[in-house]
């Protein structure tokens, strides 16, 4: 296993805030190590100062992307954080038809459970309206298996019975403990590479906005912009939701807090 120094880490440090605006604290430096050793090795360096030269040439950029995949940390499951989807479903519950769709936005959707999760509420009590489902995530690995929508099945703990019936296929033989989205369901989910610590693509504006357990990563300073980069997509009197653990206090004004971790955009 290769070593790093404190100079070297701090070289990472430093690289993976300007990608992705993510500060890693001292106590990342296994992980670092853990994530980039085979890299080293495939890249034929000999040591983490090489490593980083590589990176910032600008000779490798698909090594930088792998470089950023590796080092933003994505843990997710289905219907995560439950009274948010009983949020969600209470909200369109009130909906009058209207000729727009519901849009939806998973904006740090990891390996797509989330999105995932939402588009079977929607399939289910929002029938035979039209809806959109934007997710999105900076690492293009994970986004590659949020396409295929292929999952361990020990991470459907959470998802109701008759979803797992009506929307996921049950993995036989060499796929025994997995589960497989219905491609019905995947192809009404569109999977984007954005980064949230740059400027936004055109993505449009969103009823709804789901941005769980990511600012946790960031300093008071990336938050603030994240969050203001984000609120500009949502629609007037449209949803910004985020983790459990998280809080906007003293970082966006421009919300109305109407439940811990569920906030509105005002008219």
């Amino acid at each position: 296993m290769h070593t790093i120094t404190d100079q070297e880490f701090a070289h990472f440090q430093r690289f993976i805030y300007d990608a992705a605006g993510i500060t890693l604290s001292s106590a990342k430096k296994a992980l670092v190590i853990g994530r980039l050793a085979r890299r080293l090795d495939h890249c034929q360096v000999s040591n983490y100062s090489e490593y980083f030269k590589l990176l910032e040439s600008g000779k490798a950029p698909q090594e930088v992307q792998t470089a950023v995949d590796l080092l933003t940390t994505n843990e997710t499951y289905f219907f995560r954080e439950q009274r948010h989807f009983d949020f969600l479903r209470a909200e369109i519950a009130k909906r009058e038809r209207g000729p727009l769709p519901l849009r939806i936005w998973s904006a740090a959707g990891s390996t797509g459970e989330e999105a995932y999760s939402i588009a079977m509420l929607l399939e289910d009590c929002y029938a035979g309206r039209p809806w959109e489902i934007i997710a999105s995530d900076i690492s293009t690995r994970v986004l590659h298996k949020a396409r295929a929508g292929h999952y361990p099945m020990q991470r459907a703990t959470h998802v109701p019975p008759n979803y797992l019936q009506r929307f996921c296929l049950k993995g036989e033989g060499s796929h025994e403990g997995t589960l497989l989205i219905q491609r019905s369901l995947r192809d009404k989910v569109k999977f984007l590479q954005v980064n949230l610590n740059a400027t936004l693509p055109s993505l449009g504006m969103f009823d709804f906005v789901f941005l769980r357990n990511v600012l946790i990563y960031f300093n008071a300073d990336t938050k603030r912009k994240v969050i203001a980069r984000v609120l500009s997509a949502v629609r007037p009197d449209g949803f910004l939701l985020i983790g459990h653990s998280e809080s906007l206090h003293e970082i966006s004004e421009d919300v109305q807090s109407i439940a811990p971790s569920i906030y509105r955009r005002p008219r």
